[in-house]
């Protein structure tokens, strides 16, 4: 019985950036490799499902930095209304204008 091989997602990249490139067969593909031809066409179709992801990755970053600026300027906005009603507070208990 054989054992079975396993591929690093790079490897799997760069043989399904192969498939894809249609310079050989997938027949010529699977013998390279020693992969059967309905794992090649499995890795090519996940690839193309997952495509959007390698542009998604930046702007998630993006989006991440984005939502915790908005978070911070939420959190001052509050502390800011929360100041004025005591300054108010005080100015009315005091008699300050």
């Amino acid at each position: 019985m054989k054992n079975r091989r396993s591929f690093t997602p790079e490897e799997k990249a760069r043989i399904t950036l192969e498939v894809l490139a249609s310079e050989k067969t997938l027949t010529e593909i699977a013998a390279k490799y020693g992969v059967h031809i309905n794992q090649l066409q499995r890795w090519k179709k996940q690839f193309l499902e997952n495509a959007g992801a390698a542009f998604k990755a930046e702007n998630s970053r993006e989006s991440k930095e984005l939502q915790k600026i908005e978070e911070e300027k939420e959190a001052l906005l509050k502390k800011v209304g929360q100041l004025t009603i005591e300054v108010d507070w005080l100015k009315k208990k005091s008699g300050f204008k």
